[in-house]
């Protein structure tokens, strides 16, 4: 995916994040691994905005109740899907540190018809590949789905899915740039 050649928002500093947020953007750039995760710097301009998303999505990720390997692969394929390198960066680091092996995280650029899946994982990328395509999943994948996970873990992932495809959107429009590790 194309980004524009200059940020269409700059990431901010102290003066624009405020104390708080620019505190947490401190601690997740560290975390991270890198100087300065513009996601954050970036999206941490919204003051009390920010707080909650990030309290949502570390709801879904790393606080859910899908594995973090299979958060994970989620997560590649969104990315692969929506060509968000910044989240492919990021999700490369996160998934091996989640014990994906190089091999499964190249495959989620083939999709659920790679080789290397059970059949649990085969379900979980052709259900993210339909919701991220169609925006919904089709009945014969969600009783498959269905088969693998329980009610409450069907409705994380969806809004795990939807989660990572609305941040790379963002991503995209707000020309959010790479960072550097």
């Amino acid at each position: 995916m194309e980004l524009p050649p200059l940020p269409r928002v700059s990431p901010g500093r102290l003066r624009q994040l405020g104390p708080i947020n620019w505190v947490v953007w401190q601690v997740l750039s560290r975390a991270s691994g890198t100087a300065d995760a513009q996601l954050f710097s970036t999206l941490g301009r919204t003051g009390g905005l920010f707080r909650g998303w990030l309290h949502y999505s570390g709801k879904l990720m790393p606080g859910g109740r899908l594995s973090r390997a299979e958060a994970e692969l989620v997560i590649l394929r969104v990315a692969r899907l929506r060509d968000s390198d910044y989240e492919l960066d990021h999700h490369r680091r996160l998934g091996a540190k989640a014990g994906l092996t190089a091999e499964a995280i190249e495959a989620t650029g083939v999709g659920p018809d790679a080789d290397v899946w059970t059949p649990r994982q085969r379900t979980l990328l052709a259900a993210t590949d339909q919701l991220v395509t169609t925006r919904t999943i089709n009945d014969a994948t969600w009783t498959e789905l269905s088969a693998h996970f329980d009610d409450r873990l069907l409705i994380e992932i969806v809004l795990l899915i939807n989660q990572y495809e609305s941040l790379a959107s963002t991503i995209a429009t707000l020309g959010i740039q790479r960072d550097t590790f």
